[in-house]
């Protein structure tokens, strides 16, 4: 039927504009190049390849998307495929909207991407040839061409390797891409106006908002949206055409998009937001951030930095020095990194990328140049060397209290991975608002770090409270150098987790020669010998030069230490909540201090494994380590910013429970009982 449909308009348009396209000379086309584009050239047997149509239309010209608007057709896609092998439908970027004599059309008249995903077959081997015909219609505003379009390329089966480049032009494609919608929506059709009511957090951005319907003729597709706040949710009011019994489309912010599966129900009309709204949600998210920072200095992956906050506390103390200087100067380095970090993140994003907060510990460089940096104050405060600079730094570090800068923003880099409570949801907050509000949250998480500091710096019954400095510091310097050789150990773990068992002994390597380094320097200045860093510098500088051979490694491997567990995705969660079993959805990274502690003290016991198997909850993994942009788009739908992240879903219920960030084993028994 489609078929006829499209060969009945084609032959219509070329009656109506065939003969002016022949006379202008436009029927040369093809009016839209287009070529196909495989993620991976050697995807393993059994597996999924994601495939990429990048279209481009001629200057003038348009083509459509999946629901055209009030003219135009869609694209039909013929493959040829092997035997056993399957491609899914296309998954559509936002369209664009174009009015011509009063007809709505749905189009893109620049170049566009369209993903699909193409399966296969366990037994595949050797060359896999893939075919494409696409039949499309292509038009300006005053002509449509009808045009096929015959593509192909081959696959050829081997190791599943994904180069960089490719996999960030794929992501960058996918981050166009929309969004499902993780909460269901509603809609209410009567006296001939249509209401769509959309699951929105309240303080985020909400910026030309418009609805493509993909439900064929279910509203006047050139008739103006309105567009309302309601709460946590957006109201988008327009003339209806039909009531049909499920409305699905696309809902489009400020240039991104939702996927939306409506059910009808009550929707009355409700006041549009005050402006001030946005304003309060970032004053509100502003508070959770410093709350959440102050918090963040008891959670456990900020631990190993107290160690330095304690050494510098101390001397803080003493009544000859400048306590308030230190403490500002420390402030001032943890804003900055928290600034710097929040602005990078925010930029990445802008310019298309899947990244979320600690994107910088998705990459293992980042992990070695952390090991040789731990590595390094562990040394120091173990008495291995000393840091000595010249007599006019020293002078300008004094008055410019640098030491305590550096501290600062060196506890500022280690512990805001991790996010605690209050700190995920405005972090997720931040995200949405415009940027400058999103720059004072990061702002403010970095005060909410530094505040004890602070306080103690400012308040003298606090300061007296604290031992006063002496010879005991020196024992206490060794004690404290012990968690920061942990958290080197970790962080060794942690690149071996990335990069693999090369990356790791790489890292140890270099860690090796930085040692010695450190030694030879130290035992030249217990000499007392002048430059003693200038023989030492060049096993440093070559330890830092292992950054450059660290790679990923491939990802693999269980999801979990739990029996049972499954890697996560969108489409094994949708099967178990058709199943109508309830699930436990949890993402972790194996940088999240937290998420291991998590793991290790809750998930991963005994007592809790035994009560999620009793009660048949299917538990799915997110492994977030290496900043999977899949996983990312799917936490960023829940409001959140990075990991860890805990959703139960129970049977029948489509919008999952966000469970705390904090776990104890009685919270997940009680669900598990529950269902």
């Amino acid at each position: 039927m489609a078929q006829l449909r499209f060969a009945l308009m084609s032959l219509l348009l070329l009656l109506l504009g065939g003969a002016p396209a022949m006379a202008q000379g436009f029927a040369k086309g093809p009016h839209v190049r287009s070529e196909l584009v495989a993620e991976t050239a050697s995807p393993k047997p059994g597996s999924d390849v994601t495939l990429a149509l990048v279209s481009t239309p001629d200057p003038k010209w348009h083509a459509y998307w999946q629901n055209p608007g009030d003219a135009g057709l869609p694209a039909e896609a013929h493959w040829t495929l092997p035997a056993g092998a399957r491609a899914e439908a296309f998954r559509y970027p936002v369209p664009q909207r174009l009015l011509i004599a009063g007809l709505m059309n749905y189009v893109y008249e620049g170049t566009f991407v369209r993903l699909t995903t193409l399966h296969l077959p366990a037994d595949a081997s050797g060359v896999v040839p893939v075919k494409l015909k696409l039949d499309y219609l292509v038009c300006t505003d005053t002509l449509c061409v009808p045009e096929k379009a015959e593509l192909e390329t081959s696959l050829t089966i081997g190791d599943g390797a994904i180069d960089p480049a490719t996999r960030a032009r794929f992501d960058g494609w996918r981050a166009k891409l929309p969004r499902p919608l993780s909460t269901p929506a509603s809609f209410q059709a009567e006296n001939g106006v249509l209401r769509l009511a959309v699951p929105y957090p309240a303080g985020a951005a909400a910026k030309d908002v418009y609805f493509y319907p993909l439900t064929a003729n279910a509203v006047d597709y050139a008739a103006p949206q309105t567009v309302a706040r309601d709460g946590d949710r957006l109201l988008i009011e327009t003339k209806a055409r039909t009531t049909p019994p499920a409305l699905e489309g696309v809902l489009a912010i400020d240039g991104q998009g939702l996927t939306v599966a409506a059910k009808p129900g009550a929707v009355p009309p409700a006041k549009p937001a005050g402006a001030a709204t946005p304003w309060l949600a970032a004053t509100g998210a502003f508070f959770a951030a410093v709350l959440g920072g102050l918090i963040l200095n008891v959670m456990p992956c900020v631990f190993p930095i107290l160690s330095l906050k304690a050494l510098s506390l101390a001397k803080a103390n003493d009544d000859q020095g400048s306590p308030r200087a230190e403490a500002l100067a420390y402030t001032a380095g943890v804003v900055a990194v928290c600034l710097a970090l929040g602005g990078l993140l925010l930029g990445l994003r802008a310019a298309g990328a899947t990244v979320g907060w600690a994107f910088q510990l998705q990459d293992p460089r980042v992990i070695l140049v952390l090991l040789l940096l731990v590595a390094a104050i562990a040394f120091n405060l173990a008495g291995l060397f000393e840091i000595t600079t010249p007599a006019f730094v020293n002078r300008a570090a004094s008055k410019g209290h640098g030491g305590a800068f550096a501290t600062g923003a060196l506890a500022a880099f280690i512990a805001t991975p991790c996010t605690g409570p209050f700190m995920a949801s405005a972090l997720g907050a931040a995200l949405v608002l415009p940027w400058f509000a999103g720059l004072a949250i990061f702002g403010g998480l970095g005060l909410g770090i530094a505040l004890p500091f602070l306080l103690l710096g400012f308040v003298p019954a606090f300061r007296r409270k604290l031992p006063k400095p002496g010879a005991w510091m020196a024992t206490m310097r060794h004690i404290l150098s012990i968690p920061m050789f942990l958290t080197a150990l970790a962080l060794a773990w942690v690149l071996g987790k990335q990069a693999g068992v090369d990356g790791m002994t790489i890292g140890l390597a270099a860690t090796l020669l930085a040692t010695l380094g450190l030694w030879w320097a130290g035992a030249r200045q217990a000499k007392g010998r002048a430059y003693a860093w200038l023989p030492a510098l060049p096993l440093v500088l070559l330890a830092l030069g292992g950054i450059a051979l660290v790679r990923p490694a491939a990802a693999g491997g269980a999801p979990s230490a739990m029996a049972g567990a499954e890697p996560f995705s969108e489409a094994r969660l949708a099967e178990l909540q058709a199943q109508g079993r309830p699930v436990f959805a949890y993402f972790t990274a194996d940088w999240c201090l937290t998420c291991k502690v998590n793991e290790k003290a809750v998930i991963e016991t005994a007592a809790v494994e035994k009560t999620l198997a009793d009660g048949k909850v299917a538990v799915l993994v997110g492994d977030w380590t290496n900043g999977d942009a899949t996983l990312g788009r799917f936490i960023e739908a829940h409001n959140r910013a990075g990991v860890p992240l805990y959703l139960w879903y129970k049977p029948g219920q489509d919008a999952p429970e966000v469970l705390p960030q904090v776990l104890t084993q009685d919270l997940l028994a009680s669900r598990a009982k529950g269902g």
